[in-house]
């Protein structure tokens, strides 16, 4: 059986959080969030975890994450820096945010060989979606599709809101024989009055029902996924390379694949609670839910002492 790869994108700025939110502690014997993500894939059957890192967090990432998770198996490193660009393109020198999601994944085409699942280094997903993600990555009939089929885990709305501050989720319509329609990102998705909205582009707000399936960045893909990224990444540059601001987000990319025909990508369900820290304040309720699951025994109260 195949055993897939793991890509973290763990090079998010964490602006609104505050800090470097991926290695704050969260469990009861000080694990962090990706400590439990990392404990669910190596479960699941993958075999290999690459973390997407930005160059000023290397020491204090390998510190506190990769010291770890070096222990149990293997693991590889890739950074997604500013300057790493098609040729012809140099970055403006005002730009200090990373080009975001669909160009983290790209930094690591020179290391992924086989079929690999995506995640982000500050989400809780459940173990469910890392299994099906095995079963679907770890299949040889994958190698047969003449159009590439990947995949998506998706998640429900109203399951993975903050309550502090608005977030981006890319929404779904699907299919009834499970494939993906497209995938829309709506980056200020908020709660007000016991209501569920959006704005838009031009500060309109939007009602939302909250059972929308929404993409919290899990996905299944195979190498190929790299060539459609560059392809769009300098489409995207050609756009968008003097806004500072813009960013390159992976729903965006899966979405106009999709509509243009060039992959299927099948949405996986699972019932397992998404959290993750967006802001400050979250991290209370997500300790809090980390303490149900153990007292439920998902985990152990100790992570680390069972793990090794």
């Amino acid at each position: 059986m195949i055993k897939p790869t793991l890509l973290v994108l763990a090079a998010g700025m964490g602006t609104r959080y505050g800090g470097l939110k991926q290695i704050e502690p969260i469990g009861p014997a000080g694990e962090i969030i990706l400590d439990y993500s990392i404990y669910d894939a190596i479960s699941a059957g993958f075999g290999k975890v690459i973390f997407v890192i930005r160059k000023d967090i290397e020491n204090d990432f390998k510190e506190t994450i990769g010291k770890r998770t070096e222990k149990l198996i293997e693991t590889e490193y890739v950074f997604q820096e500013l300057n790493l660009l098609p040729s012809g393109f140099s970055c403006p020198e005002k730009r200090l945010k990373p080009w975001g999601t669909g160009h983290a994944i790209l930094c690591a085409k020179d290391l992924i060989k086989g079929p690999f699942a995506v995640i982000n280094a500050d989400d809780f997903y459940g173990r469910r979606g890392y299994k099906k993600l095995v079963e679907k990555l770890s299949s040889d009939s994958i190698a047969a599709m003449n159009i590439p089929e990947y995949y998506m885990v998706g998640f429900i709305l109203k399951n993975t809101l903050s309550e502090y501050g608005h977030v981006s989720r890319g929404i779904c319509k699907v299919f009834n024989d499970g494939y993906l329609i497209n995938v829309v990102e709506r980056t200020k998705v908020f709660m007000k009055n016991s209501s569920i909205k959006y704005t838009d582009e031009n500060g309109d707000e939007h009602f939302l029902t909250g059972d929308e399936i929404v993409s919290m960045n899990m996905w299944g893909f195979k190498p190929s996924i790299f060539n459609f990224l560059e392809k769009k990444f300098t489409l995207f540059l050609k756009e968008n390379i003097n806004d500072l601001k813009s960013e390159f987000f992976i729903p965006g990319v899966i979405d106009e694949l999709v509509k243009e025909s060039l992959i299927k990508v099948k949405v996986l369900h699972s019932d397992d609670q998404w959290f993750g820290v967006t802001y400050k304040e979250d991290k209370k309720v997500v300790a809090k839910q980390i303490r149900n699951l153990i007292e439920k025994g998902f985990y152990p109260k100790k992570l680390f002492p069972t793990f090794f």
